[in-house]
């Protein structure tokens, strides 16, 4: 049997391990915004987080794990005391193995409550850092169109990222559309 099967079945059993001991969890109906209950945004930042803790025990990397709920939405944190080349590796190149790891704890949360989930991950503060360049990206985006008064297209990126992007651009008095599809799927800025 090779490693990468061996650690599938872990990550499966720990996954129908976390089915059965969340799924009797009771809802308190208590809204957290937007009509998600906060008992179930703890729950699914709870599966979340056991999924990622086994999945780091696995990899023998060190991290903390931090569960906050804001504005509807569950937000996990992994994060080391010290500089890991470990948690570096689990972002990736701009973010894809992140993207990865933010979408198998999606699952482990529908597999263990039967709900999707719009949990965000984040390690070593990689999204909070990448939201300060995507910010500038924007601005110098509106720049361009005031100077030129043409549409500017962006590069491609995620649509956590494109959020960002049409958030910070529409603060600044300007409009974006989203264009393209699948991996090329990118923003144009313009006046109107």
């Amino acid at each position: 049997m090779s490693v990468e099967s061996t650690e599938e079945e872990t990550a499966a059993g720990v996954t129908e391990e976390l089915a059965a001991t969340t799924a009797a969890t009771p809802d308190d109906g208590e809204s957290a915004g937007k009509g998600v209950s906060l008992s179930r945004l703890e729950e699914e930042g709870d599966v979340a987080a056991d999924y990622l803790e086994e999945l780091l025990d696995i990899a023998d990397i060190d991290g903390d794990i931090d569960i906050e709920i804001r504005n509807g939405r569950t937000y996990i944190s992994i994060a080391a005391e010290e500089d890991s080349e470990g948690l570096e590796s689990l972002v990736g190149q701009d973010g894809e193995v992140l993207e990865a790891l933010q979408e198998l704890a999606r699952l482990s949360v529908l597999s263990a409550t039967e709900s999707r989930s719009r949990l965000v991950l984040d390690i070593n503060g990689y999204r909070k850092e990448r939201a300060g360049d995507l910010q500038q990206i924007a601005e110098d985006a509106v720049a361009k169109v005031k100077e030129t008064g043409a549409a500017v297209a962006l590069e491609p990126m995620s649509a956590y990222e494109r959020k960002i992007v049409h958030d910070a651009v529409a603060d600044l008095g300007f409009v974006s559309e989203s264009e393209g599809e699948g991996a090329g799927r990118h923003i144009v800025v313009s006046v109107d």
